[in-house]
């Protein structure tokens, strides 16, 4: 049923400074969405007379989030606070007579709250109508005060609860409703006196409870739907309140997940009955898996459409991919974009396909590359065999035929074809197209060189240090034999060759001095 007479504006125009990042708060993702995105999508089936977020910070990234959702976009410049925003708003509001205005950075509010939150403000009449929540710890929230007939007398902020006031757990969420009539005057009369010098509804708030208007809370069912995201903590909490929401629904509905809390899975993707999910897997995207399937661990799956009974084993990855009925791919594969496996279809282990079509029945299991490809039905691809698509300057196309073998260790230079039923010899470069049933080799002749394995061994064998080492210990353990050699006794020729020698070799002239006569010799020779 559509509501004519209110208008949704989503508070969007924050930086978020306590994030400390250089992208505005409310584009941040949990749950494979941006927050802004989560709180328009959970606007929307109230079917307002219209969803007005207001920009401010890197206007232009939220537009592109939130107007192809069917949003208007309102631009706050500058900001002055939220009720400084609703000010801005005012004219695309229309003739509306009753507003909600959420925040931007609350990405866990369902539907089905806020359609609550309307109706008990429209049955009650109040001027304004606040989403509160009951919390175990309060702190650094504004406390919702009521009077003793139920109704909201005031809210009061953490930093000015008394302590009295300290022992309330409802606290403010900043999700309200509000009648347009009474509240455009009080936002009139808001003063900007607080320390950051903004307009804040919080004020318009009292200002309704001094002009004597009811002002209502209604306390959300779960807590956990009020939590805004100011930190990179906040984010994680949220994310995983999400993605525990996802698993659950998808274990409702007939699919086992092992290790659930390892399991990541984004909003939009579906899985069919009895199909299991092993740990660690990611599922992102709008990836939608068939009946009976087994996602391996490790695997991650983004845009990709599986029909029944697909196999996808541990640590494969693929992106905007499809695989037929029956068929399977893994361990370790890697399908990008436009990769297409038709029914019984198999790529194994460290396989790569791009832009391929492996027709029914056609397999690549081992250590393989076909980018821009088509492989007939019932084709086998040799371990190691990959298509040369790429020039330098464009992609070319390679086309296997029906029943062929490629060898293992193949190139097939592309632009080239393979027709049906042929052979491609083991270790060939193919760069011309094969024809039907022929065989195509394209490779050295062999040669046997009969002995040459022996010779190399004992040439190598002779240069290496060992060798090297060896020989010179031989040549040192000889020189004292050497030695000893040379001072034994010779026999009977040998000290004749010797003498010879001698006799033989030029006489040396002795540098020996004459010894000095005593004076008695030389006294007697005198006499003679």
């Amino acid at each position: 049923m559509a509501r004519s007479n209110i208008v949704i504006v989503v508070l969007a125009a924050g930086k978020g400074t306590r994030l400390k990042s250089a992208r505005a708060k409310v584009l941040h993702e949990v749950g494979g969405r941006a927050l802004v995105e989560h709180v328009v999508r959970a606007c929307l089936p109230l079917r307002p007379r219209a969803v007005v977020v207001v920009v401010g910070h890197q206007a232009d990234e939220v537009r592109a989030v939130v107007e192809p959702l069917g949003a208007r976009t309102v631009l706050q410049e500058p900001q002055r606070g939220t009720g400084h925003a609703l000010l801005a708003a005012r004219k695309a509001m229309g003739s509306a007579r009753n507003v909600m205005v959420v925040p931007g950075d609350a990405p866990l509010l369902r539907a089905e709250t806020l359609s609550a939150l309307v109706r008990a403000h429209e049955q009650s009449g109040a001027a304004a109508t606040i989403l509160s929540a009951e919390v175990p710890n309060p702190a650094g929230y504004g406390r919702v005060v009521r009077n003793d007939g139920g109704s909201v007398a005031a809210i009061v902020e953490d930093s000015a609860v008394s302590e009295q006031q300290r022992g309330i757990h409802e606290i403010n969420s900043s999700t309200y409703c509000f009648a347009l009539e009474p509240l455009w005057p009080c936002l009139a009369q808001l003063k900007p006196t607080n320390a950051h010098r903004e307009l804040y509804l919080t004020d318009a708030i009292a200002l309704l409870r001094e002009r004597g208007q009811s002002v209502q809370a209604v306390l959300a069912a779960d807590t956990n739907e009020i939590l805004g995201c100011n930190t990179r903590a906040d984010l994680a909490a949220a994310d995983a309140i999400f993605r525990a929401r996802k698993r659950d629904a998808l274990m409702e509905s007939g699919v086992t997940i092992q290790l659930p809390e390892t399991v990541l899975i984004d909003p939009e993707v579906t899985v069919g009955e009895d199909s299991v999910i092993q740990p660690g897997v990611q599922l992102l995207g709008r990836t939608r898996i068939g009946a009976g399937c087994t996602i391996g661990t490790g695997s991650v799956l983004i845009d990709s459409v599986l029909q029944d009974r697909v196999s996808v084993r541990p640590h494969s990855v693929m992106r905007l991919s499809r695989l037929d009925r029956g068929s399977s791919c893994g361990p370790f594969s890697h399908l990008r974009p436009g990769a297409h496996l038709e029914e019984n279809a198999h790529i194994g282990n460290f396989v790569e396909i791009k832009k391929t079509r492996l027709e029914p029945g056609a397999k690549a299991m081992h250590l393989t590359y076909l980018g821009d490809a088509r492989v007939g039905r019932e084709t086998n691809v040799g371990a190691g065999t990959i298509t040369c698509n790429y020039d330098g300057v464009g992609k070319n196309p390679t086309v296997i035929g029906k029943r062929a073998f490629i060898g293992s260790d193949t190139a097939l230079v592309a632009p080239v074809r393979i027709g049906d039923g042929a052979y491609i010899a083991a270790g060939s470069v193919i760069t011309e197209n094969v024809p039907p049933n022929a065989l195509g080799v394209a490779r050295g002749r062999q040669v046997n060189k009969l002995g040459w394995a022996a010779k190399r061994r004992r040439e190598m064998a002779d240069a290496s240090p060992a060798s090297h080492a060896r020989a010179k210990k031989r040549r040192r353990a000889a020189a004292p034999r050497r030695r000893a050699d040379a001072k034994r006794p010779a026999g009977r020729a040998g000290a004749k060759t010797r003498a010879a020698k001698r006799r033989s070799a030029p006489r040396r002239k002795s540098t020996r001095k004459p010894a000095r006569r005593s004076v008695r010799a030389r006294k007697s020779s005198r006499r003679r």
